[in-house]
Parts: C-alpha cells; structure tokens; sequence
C-alpha cells in the first residue's frame, strides 16, 4: 500500500513502546490519542453526514421517481436512469466534464507544487507572494467568474489587449468553441491555494539535513527533488490528487453557468449545468436526481481508477 510504511514509520515515532502507559518521553498512549482524534473529528463526521450523506440518499430515494415539484411524486422504477442514458446532452457533459477534470488537475497539481517549491524558502517578499496565490481561492466564485469574464472579454478585456500590445492574435477565448473550455482550465489555475498551502506545510516537514546530507553526497538540485521531494511528497501530492478529481466535478458550475451558460456550441456544458436545467428548468426532478447519481459514480469510478493505478505503482520501489 502506497501509506503503510509512512504510517508505520510515525506510529513507531510518535507512540510509545507500551500503549497502556505513558513512555519516558510523556508521550500520549494510543488508545487516549484515538479517542481525541476520533472526537476532533465527530463535528466533521456528523456535518458530512447530514450535509453530504442525507442530501446523497434523497437524491438516490427520488432518481426512482417520477416527481415535477408540483404533483405527488411516482414510482418509475429506472426509468429516469434510462432517459438521463438516452438524453444526448448526457453524453456531451459527461464527455465535457471528464476533459475539464483531466486537463485542470495535473495541472493545477503541478502549478500548486511548482510554486510552493519557489516559494518554500523565507526570502524578502515571499509573505507577500504567498498570500497572491493563496488570495484567488478565498474570492467567491460568482464574483471570480464576473472577474474572469471581464478578463477574457475578447475586444475590452485586458489579456487580449495585452496579447495584441506584444504582437500576438487575441483568441475570442469564451465565445470561441475551441477555445472555450480551455480558458476555463486556465481559470482554474488560479485557484490552487488550499493546495499551495498543503505542500508549502509538507515541504517544512522534511529536514533540512535530508538535503545537507545530499549536497555532500554530490546530488544535484535535480537529483534532490527527484529522489528526496518528490518521494517525501508523495502522499500528499496523492491526497490533493484524489481530492481535486471530486471537486472538481462540483466547481464547474457557477463558471460554466454565469460566463458561458454552456456554450458556444455546448463546447462548456457540463454535468452539474445539465443537472440544474433538467430540475428547475424542466422540472424533471427525477431524472435530474438520476444524472446526479449517475455523476457520483462516475466520480467514484475515478478515484478506484487513480487508486488502482497508484496502488500497482508504488513510487518508492520504483526508485533506483
């Protein structure tokens, strides 16, 4: 398993021999240490649950109905599973959501460590440079996408006015069918702030003796973060992965609703922008239930996928 020699190695580090009894060094035994976990954790757990998992099994409940939200809901049975399948603007968002996920993840991973790395060590003004990247992702999305509409505007908007300054053609970015989507990928770049934040912390965990260790040894910069970051990395680098796949599905909306309503040429119409038009727009509760269903799914099948594939690929027996 990808975490099982790191979590054997802070379990044998940071708990004592007999978990009965404190050890000489007054650490916590470890069954008091778990019962403090698990009651810093109850909040979140009893949240999600009635926030996430309730929401998620009323969604499943109604997918088997026929409901319009004025009349009695029906039993159907999976009759609604079967529409969503036939709808052909089904099978455009899900082909347009899955290429936003696979574009904008690795992407904003890489952005994400690529600047906590240039940024991890204290130099005159990197407080201030920390705080503009981390500064997008507390922006509310109504008003990052307004921002963003104004930035792409293609005749006033002040990167293709910059583009044209420095000689180059100015794309219709949202307005284009090619250019659309990926437009809402650089978008997305920007807010990689929860990210940057996490590995700038896991990059303070590794001790500055690792690389003194290596500069003596010979290694250099590439070598370093080749085979003493990235390894010491890995699991977090795994954690925003993971987490980014399930968010991203979610946070294609209020983009794809307010700056594009999912065109041109539904070149930007995703999953949750259909899901919201067959239930308010339609009146289609049911079936929309059933496109939602149909999405959590897919956005499980995702994650055995990554599991799977990280699970036969260990990064550290890959090593030299």
């Amino acid at each position: 398993m990808l975490f099982r020699s790191l979590e054997k190695k802070n379990s044998t580090n940071a708990l004592p021999a007999n978990p009965g009894a404190r050890g000489q060094s007054g650490l916590m035994p470890v069954a008091a240490y778990r019962r403090q976990a698990a009651l810093l954790l109850l909040p979140y757990l009893v949240g999600a649950l009635f926030l996430v998992g309730l929401p998620i099994l009323l969604a499943f409940s109604l997918s088997l109905f026929a409901y319009d939200g004025l009349s009695s809901p029906t039993w159907s049975g999976g009759n609604n599973f079967s529409e969503a399948l036939n709808e052909p603007l089904f099978r455009v968002a899900v082909v347009n959501s899955l290429r936003f996920v696979f574009l904008s993840v690795p992407l904003r991973l890489a952005a994400a460590l690529g600047l906590a790395l240039l940024l991890s060590r204290p130099r005159r003004g990197s407080g201030l440079f920390r705080a503009a990247v981390y500064l997008p992702s507390v922006v509310p999305e109504v008003a990052y996408a307004l921002l963003w509409l104004w930035i792409l505007n293609p005749i006033y908007g002040p990167l293709n006015q910059g583009l044209r300054w420095l000689g180059f053609s100015a794309p219709a970015w949202l307005v284009d069918q090619q250019t659309a989507l990926p437009a809402l990928v650089m978008m997305s770049l920007f807010t990689i702030g929860e990210g940057f934040i996490i590995l700038l912390a896991a990059l303070k965990t590794i001790p500055s003796e690792t690389y003194e260790a290596a500069w003596v040894d010979g290694s250099s910069r590439w070598q370093a973060l080749r085979y003493l970051t990235l390894p010491l990395l890995w699991p977090w680098l795994i954690l925003l992965l993971f987490r980014d796949v399930i968010l991203t599905f979610q946070t294609t909306f209020t983009p794809a609703y307010i700056m594009t309503n999912g065109g041109p040429y539904y070149a930007t119409y995703f999953l949750p922008l259909l899901i919201f038009e067959e239930a308010f727009d339609r009146l289609r509760f049911g079936v929309s239930s059933a496109m939602m269903v149909m999405m959590i799914l897919i956005n499980i099948g995702l994650l055995f996928l990554l599991y799977g594939i990280f699970q036969r690929w260990d990064y550290d027996e890959g090593q030299d």
